[in-house]
C-alpha cells in the first residue's frame, strides 16, 4: 500500500507531524460508517468512497484517506474520528 520511504517523507498538512498507518479495523469501521451515510470530512462534505486505507495523525484525532492506493493529504478531505461511534 504505502512506502516506508513514502510514510517517512509524508506529514499532517495541517500540524506537519508525523503519520501512521491506519489499522485495518479502524479502516473496516470508518467504511461501516462510509457505507451509513454518516461520516462527513472537515470540509463537511459526506464521505461516499470506501477507503482503501488511511493515515492518521499522531494525535489519532483525523485519518487522511486513502483511495484507489493514493493518499488524499488535504485538510478539508481529512476525516475527523470523533464521528465513529465507538471513538465518542
Amino acid at each position: 500500500m504505502i512506502s516506508k520511504e513514502l510514510l517517512d517523507i509524508l506529514v499532517c498538512p495541517e500540524r506537519r507531524t508525523r503519520l501512521s498507518v491506519a489499522d485495518d479495523e479502524l479502516v473496516a469501521d470508518l467504511n461501516r460508517a462510509i457505507e451509513a451515510r454518516r461520516l462527513k470530512n472537515r470540509g463537511g462534505e459526506r464521505v461516499e468512497k470506501p477507503l482503501d486505507g488511511g493515515l492518521l495523525r499522531d494525535d489519532r484525532t483525523v485519518v487522511y484517506p486513502i483511495v484507489d492506493g493514493i493518499p488524499i493529504m488535504l485538510i478539508d478531505e481529512a476525516i475527523p474520528l470523533d464521528q465513529l461511534e465507538s471513538r465518542g
